[in-house]
């Protein structure tokens, strides 16, 4: 069966699971976590990605993000590459390191939040890698001890977590241990690790019951949620995705692109491809940046090697220029 295409959009909570090819190890040691952590936290921080909750276990990995400046899939592509790259080399390996396709489902926030969070940031007490919650408040290898203020991590997303709980740090931080610890109880969440309609509604059960009811849902195995939720998810993906086809049918490239650029802000071709940092160079860069990415669907490495920039740049540009292309009402 051929597997569906990611879905992924500006602001969207993306539950990712990665595990080690054949269930394998990725982590040998505390050092080899420390060089995930360090580039994950340098990844995220440059794409403005933000983060909710990990854990790490010894074959497989929990981040719980929304979407920020580049897609998620570009976020990964950086993070795991550079990894295994590392990780072959220092241990002098071949070869995959990770299954080929992480599993990357996109969760409704009012819904799941939360609920994902502990989920998450209980897996290291499920897999007994530490005996109890005060283990667990230290544990260095998972998001809950910066939750609790035990570990600093500045790349995660904490103060949001907690403000769901209260407005006060101290209060906050009272209530979301209560509310992690009461998790340990629910055991595994299948329903969390996975999308689609009959773990979204929490088992066969509910889906028969809703059926007996002539109730209907839709739903999708990419996508964690309701069906208004899913149903409005499918139809953005599917108008960005009939979008980008449009333009590939005109012949819309890079070098379409650039010529577009020039002509909307009425400057050279030369000039728009120029590291000029005249004003009118810069619009045209964040243009190119945000056309080329968001509506073609070009990898910010490719559109980085093309102007001669940063990837990080890139993401920076491309944000710039969404807001450009709005406020100047300027289309492709």
């Amino acid at each position: 069966m051929t597997r569906k295409a990611r879905i992924d959009t500006a602001g969207a909570i993306q539950h990712i699971v990665i595990r080690g090819i054949e269930r394998k190890k990725i982590f040998r040691n505390d050092a080899d976590r420390r060089s995930f952590l360090d580039r994950f936290g340098t990844v995220i921080s440059e794409t403005q990605t933000p983060c909710f909750a990990w854990a790490l276990l010894p074959n497989h990995v929990h981040l719980l993000l929304r979407t920020g400046l580049v897609p998620i899939a570009t976020v990964m592509r950086r993070l795991l590459t550079g990894y295994a790259v590392s990780f072959n080399r220092k241990y002098r390996r071949h070869g995959q390191l990770f299954q080929n396709r992480y599993k990357s489902i996109l969760c409704q926030e009012d819904m799941y939040l939360k609920e994902l969070v502990r989920y998450i940031h209980l897996n290291p007490l499920r897999a007994k890698l530490v005996s109890d919650m005060k283990a667990l408040d230290r544990y260095p290898w998972c998001g809950h001890s910066a939750a609790m203020g035990q570990i600093r991590r500045d790349w995660q997303s904490s103060e949001y977590v907690l403000k769901m709980f209260d407005a006060k740090v101290s209060r906050a931080r009272r209530s979301y241990r209560t509310y992690v610890q009461k998790g340990i109880a629910e055991g595994r969440r299948p329903e969390l690790t996975g999308g689609g309609l009959i773990r979204s509604l929490g088992g066969w059960q509910q889906v028969k019951a809703l059926r007996k009811a002539a109730i209907r849902f839709k739903g999708d195995e990419r996508i964690l949620g309701d069906s208004e939720y899913v149903e409005r998810v499918l139809k953005a993906a599917k108008d960005r995705l009939e979008r980008r086809y449009a333009l590939e049918a005109k012949g819309y490239n890079f070098d379409r692109v650039v010529a577009r650029v020039a002509a909307v802000l009425n400057i050279e071709y030369r000039d728009v491809l120029s590291r000029s940092k005249d004003s009118q160079t810069v619009k045209a860069r964040r243009l190119i940046c945000y056309w080329a990415n968001r509506e073609l669907g070009m990898a910010t490495v490719e559109i980085a090697q093309r102007l001669k920039i940063s990837q990080s740049a890139v993401s920076r540009a491309s944000r710039a220029g969404e807001k450009l292309a709005s406020e100047s009402e300027f289309q492709l």
